[in-house]
């Protein structure tokens, strides 16, 4: 598989200096048009060995990503996950709702980790202590772990809200604007799950469009 395999260099070094747990953090969602955001926090435990085909969930199919799921929920010391709702995105806007995500799956962990590692850039308002790694999900393990367990959670979510709402394909596109779902959309209105404040939803909400029923 292409792509840069993630390593656990970066913990190593926090285990070997005596310097405790680290948590790796991801969020998956950001881009939809409908559905919560999700975040995953794992916790490996120090010195294990990597999980071989580990990558940035984005990169793997998704059975491979469910398999390597379960190897992560195997292996990991602990996991915790957190979501923000569709209310809470259009409220606080995507980057802040992401945010709160993320520190609702630290507080659900069960322990405390000594460092935090997050994907991207640094993120002043988690409140916590922590390193950011650009593109961190194809380079550090425990960031990818989250990432993949981030992104299975959020796409069953998807999977079951599409039983609800099947109009819009979120089976498949998992709450993305993909030219079936944006079709759903100019048909059918939006639904309790899209977030209003994202364009096309928002033209909808602007031309006062009732939320729909499925169609």
């Amino acid at each position: 598989m292409r792509g840069p395999r993630p390593t656990l260099e970066r913990e190593i070094a926090f285990w070997q200096a005596g310097g405790g747990l680290v948590a790796g953090v991801d969020e998956a969602g950001r881009g939809p048009l409908a559905g919560p955001v999700v975040a995953a926090a794992v916790v490996f435990p120090p010195h294990c060995k990597a999980i071989r085909g580990l990558r940035d969930s984005k990169l793997l199919p998704p059975a491979k990503r469910s398999r390597l799921a379960l190897v992560v929920r195997a292996r990991a010391l602990a996991i915790g996950v957190g979501a923000a709702s569709v209310r809470e995105i259009d409220r606080l806007n995507i980057r802040r709702a992401s945010i709160l995500a993320m520190r609702r799956a630290l507080l659900r962990l069960g322990l405390s980790p000594a460092h935090i590692l997050v994907d991207g850039l640094p993120i002043p308002e988690l409140g916590m202590r922590h390193d950011a790694i650009v593109d961190g999900d194809a380079h550090c393990q425990s960031i990818a772990a989250a990432s993949v367990v981030a992104k299975t959670v959020r796409d069953r979510l998807m999977e079951r809200l599409a039983a609800r709402h099947p109009s819009y394909a979120w089976d498949s596109n998992k709450g993305y604007g993909t030219p079936e779902h944006l079709a759903a959309l100019a048909q059918c209105g939006y639904t309790p799950h899209h977030r209003k404040s994202f364009a096309p939803v928002v033209q909808l909400e602007l031309m006062a469009a009732p939320a729909s029923m499925p169609c």
